[in-house]
């Protein structure tokens, strides 16, 4: 998740505009990754917010872009409860509870004790020694569609940026939705260094599926090293594309 491990509150707290954005119950450390010219000058019009939990991306990208529509996805009936209240004033907001991939229908999903670690893919070791707080998992069947499901349902101004935040389903995500992607100018997507869940596919698997599709890699806006040796497991990294 997009800041989990750079916030700066004690740099930056003081700051009034930040310690307002706080007030709110915006992530201040997200709301600085996200809060940079080059995002406030792409001229995005439209965010599709896929693996939206509590709502923490949607704050902050409302803060960051008040006039973009942003569309939010979460198949966690409790989950999606509190990003309806978090987003309840928010006007060009709509939320949908419902996991995206590659297909239509219900699945299995894996719930973890901290539920922003939940997957469709069993949590691997790696991910369980080095944050062993979410390692407690329950299963929980959910309603599955594909992002294209909604390409003709949506208020869609170009530009269009679309953030996945789903713990290793990021290609069945990206299967699901290559006219959304085809028409999304930037993509911001966590992609692991190491297997943290079962069959998932890492950063160079991404790479390769992306630039295929017409993506560039633009670097990466936050990481989050191993507790344990300090090593890099993933990060979010942004793909830009022409539209």
């Amino acid at each position: 998740m997009i800041g989990r491990k750079v916030s700066r509150l004690g740099d930056v707290i003081q700051e009034p505009r930040l310690l307002a954005i706080r007030m709110k119950g915006v992530d201040v450390g997200m709301f600085e990754c996200l809060n940079k010219p080059w995002l406030l000058n792409s001229g995005i019009r439209t965010v599709f917010d896929v693996g939206a939990n509590t709502g923490q991306f949607a704050r902050a990208i409302h803060e960051v872009l008040p006039e973009a529509y942003i569309y939010s996805f979460e198949p966690l009936s409790d989950c999606f409860k509190r990003l309806e209240v978090a987003m309840r004033d928010v006007h060009k907001f709509q939320a949908f509870n419902v996991a995206l991939a590659d297909k239509n229908g219900e699945e299995l999903f894996y719930r973890s004790a901290w539920s922003p670690s939940s997957s469709f893919l069993p949590m691997g070791q790696l991910h369980k020694d080095n944050f062993p707080f979410t390692a407690p998992e329950s299963t929980v069947t959910v309603a599955v569609s594909r992002l294209d499901n909604y390409l003709n349902e949506l208020t869609m101004d170009e530009e269009i940026l679309v953030k996945l935040d789903v713990q290793g389903c990021e290609d069945k995500v990206i299967s699901g939705g290559k006219c959304v992607l085809h028409r999304t100018k930037i993509l911001i997507v966590e992609t692991s260094m190491v297997p943290l869940y079962e069959g998932q596919p890492l950063f160079g698997d991404l790479f390769t599926l992306l630039t295929q599709q017409g993506f560039k890699y633009h670097g990466a806006l936050s990481q989050a090293d191993s507790p344990i040796d300090g090593s890099v497991l993933y990060t979010d990294s942004v793909f830009t594309r022409d539209t």
